[in-house]
């Protein structure tokens, strides 16, 4: 008999004791979780997760002694399976969550989100996946592109870097960027979502990125994507 998949282990760190405590109860009532400890600040978050090896971390951004950008960016710079980070925010155009984004996390979370969204969210950070909803973050990440890159300069091309992609890998990167899921990818391409994994794997490793976030980062701020005001 096959055994049962080990739970996903979770940190949750935010200064504020009510929300701490409140996700923490939540998480707490699915079976496939466990809550391995909590955190106050940034700096108490990467020495529990030193101690406590979790598998993905719930973080607030504006904390005290050190902030949740900082502690993302020492977690995500560990050598040896470095936990995922799911930010937590309060609205989602925030700035510190693009900062955050960059400095290694794997996607974001409203604080006001249903439970069955917090649930999804933390499932999908924990296997690698897409973002929890990667239209919004791609918005996000476009628009702050859009704040601090300016509007991209006539005949501008990609970085140098991608050039390690191949054609048919930078196309999937683009897509990636532009909010769409493997499932869409597949779709768009006429391809196997199977085979659009194997290309995303591919990217990240040929570009040395931990995960789908990174890559939609990249691919913005090399000019692969270029940034424009999204939706509203």
């Amino acid at each position: 008999m096959t055994s049962a998949p080990a739970p996903v282990r979770i940190l949750v760190a935010d200064d504020h004791h009510v929300v701490r405590t409140g996700f923490a109860a939540l998480l707490d009532t699915q079976q496939d979780f466990t809550v391995v400890g909590t955190a106050c600040d940034g700096a108490e978050a990467v020495a529990a997760c030193g101690e406590l090896t979790p598998d993905v971390v719930l973080m607030d951004v504006r904390m005290p002694v050190m902030d949740g950008i900082e502690a993302t960016r020492r977690l995500a710079g560990q050598a040896q399976s470095p936990p995922r980070v799911l930010i937590l925010t309060t609205f989602d155009l925030d700035a510190y969550v693009y900062d955050a984004l960059c400095a290694g996390a794997s996607g974001f979370l409203l604080k006001d989100a249903t439970a069955e969204r917090l649930f999804e969210a933390v499932r999908v950070v924990a296997a690698g996946e897409a973002l929890l909803a990667p239209g919004v973050t791609r918005r996000l990440i476009a628009e702050f592109a859009r704040i601090r890159l300016g509007p991209p300069r006539p005949g501008a091309r990609p970085a140098p870097e991608l050039a390690v992609l191949t054609p048919r890998e930078t196309q999937v990167l683009r897509l990636v960027a532009e909010g769409l899921s493997n499932g869409e990818v597949a779709l768009r391409l006429t391809v196997s979502e199977e085979t659009v994994k194997t290309h995303v794997s591919r990217i990240l490793t040929k570009l040395g990125l931990r995960d789908r976030t990174q890559a939609v980062v990249t691919a913005y701020e090399s000019g692969l994507v270029t940034p424009s005001r999204p939706p509203a």
